[in-house]
Parts: structure tokens; C-alpha cells; sequence
């Protein structure tokens, strides 16, 4: 019993640590668009890879079920919903 608490735990982590990689996702890429962060700047293309290949693969798979808003890109919000929802299921019936 103990080992699935601990098990839960570690993916409840996870999941609240792939939330904050898509929240400083986002944040970056808008820098970035805006021109205020350089992706010459090799911490910065680091940091940016490590990202774009971590979360990434998942928005791609959000964004083929969603409309197209133009310039507008709901996909992260989405998938932030989704981690949430999550979490909340396995707070909720104890998993």
C-alpha cells in the first residue's frame, strides 16, 4: 500500500512539474517573439530545446484536435487543464 502512495506521489510531482515547464514554455516563447530574449544566447537555446522537446510532442497532439485560432495558440491552456484534471482525480479518489 505504501509503495502505491509513494508511486502516486512521485507522478503527482511530475505532472506538477510538467505544468510549470509549459507555463515557463509559453513564457519564453513569447520573450522570445517579442525580441527581448535572444536565441543566440546559448543558455537561452538550451533551455529552449530541452523545452520545445519536452513539451512539444504533446501540444502537437492537442493542436490537431483544436481549431485554428490564427495567431492565438490555446493548446498549452488546454494541456494545463488536462494536468490539473488529472491531479484533481488523484487527489480526489486517493490514487
Amino acid at each position: 500500500m505504501y509503495f502505491i502512495d509513494f508511486f502516486a506521489y512521485i507522478i503527482f510531482q511530475i505532472l506538477q512539474f510538467y505544468k510549470y515547464a509549459i507555463i515557463i514554455y509559453v513564457i519564453i516563447s513569447m520573450l522570445i517573439s517579442f525580441n527581448i530574449i535572444n536565441t543566440n544566447n546559448k543558455i537561452v537555446s538550451i533551455v529552449m530545446d530541452f523545452l520545445f522537446r519536452l513539451i512539444e510532442p504533446l501540444l502537437k497532439v492537442i493542436r490537431n484536435f483544436t481549431p485554428s485560432f490564427g495567431a492565438i495558440d490555446i493548446s498549452p491552456v488546454i494541456l494545463i487543464i488536462i494536468i490539473e484534471a488529472f491531479q484533481f482525480i488523484m487527489t480526489k479518489y486517493g490514487f
